[in-house]
């Protein structure tokens, strides 16, 4: 049985979060498609709140500190990535952009991500296509094509209700897809690993 691991990240601000309520539900469709396709599945959630202060020194001395270093290996190293923010002033919250700010460069090269967001209006739903979409795509990492975004209206009882529930089962599928496709990951890169042996140091000469 494949074991495959999702990094589900959620940018909610407040306890509790409709943010991470979304981010859940389509991890758990993501978890339940990949487990119905013979994978052993493991969620790992990071909650940017908990590490917005250490998201803020990592900008400012370039130095993670040991817990932003786990959030960061966590979606690094994961197979998928579910990210969902609130939108604010039409865009990602300030959290959000700045965690992936602090992710290792190239980490997210070829690795499915599904985007979503949550909002107190579904006019702001355009944010996905016009903000997040555009800053994973530079990350040049695979987006799936269903966004999904959940304002006030679309939660019945705390639950997801009608379209929304299909858009989240949609998407859902979509990363499943992507992570099937792909052997499973490594883990984070080791960035003291030696990506040369002394042969080639030495050009290949016998000492």
């Amino acid at each position: 049985m494949t074991r495959r691991t999702l990094a589900v990240v959620s940018a909610g601000l407040g306890q509790p979060s409709s943010t991470r309520l979304l981010a859940d539900q389509l991890a758990a469709a993501t978890r339940d498609e990949l487990v119905r396709r013979g994978a052993q599945v493991e969620l790992r959630t990071v909650e940017l709140r908990d590490h917005a202060h250490d998201v803020v020194n990592n900008l400012l001395t370039g130095f993670p500190s040991e817990s932003l270093r786990q959030a960061l290996d966590t979606v690094a190293g994961a197979d998928g990535i579910v990210a969902v923010t609130p939108i604010f002033n039409a865009s990602y919250n300030g959290l959000f952009k700045s965690f992936f700010d602090v992710v290792e460069s190239g980490s997210l090269v070829d690795r499915p991500v599904l985007i979503a967001a949550t909002g107190g209006t579904a006019r702001h739903s355009l944010a996905l296509e016009h903000a997040v979409r555009p800053m994973f795509s530079y990350l040049r990492a695979v987006v799936v094509p269903t966004a999904v975004f959940a304002a006030p209206e679309d939660w019945s009882g705390g639950t997801a209700d009608g379209a929304l529930r299909g858009r989240i089962l949609r998407a859902g599928a979509e990363l499943a897809d992507q992570v099937d496709r792909r052997p499973p990951a490594t883990g984070p890169a080791d960035p003291f690993a030696l990506t040369t042996d002394f042969a080639q140091l030495l050009g290949g000469r016998d000492s």
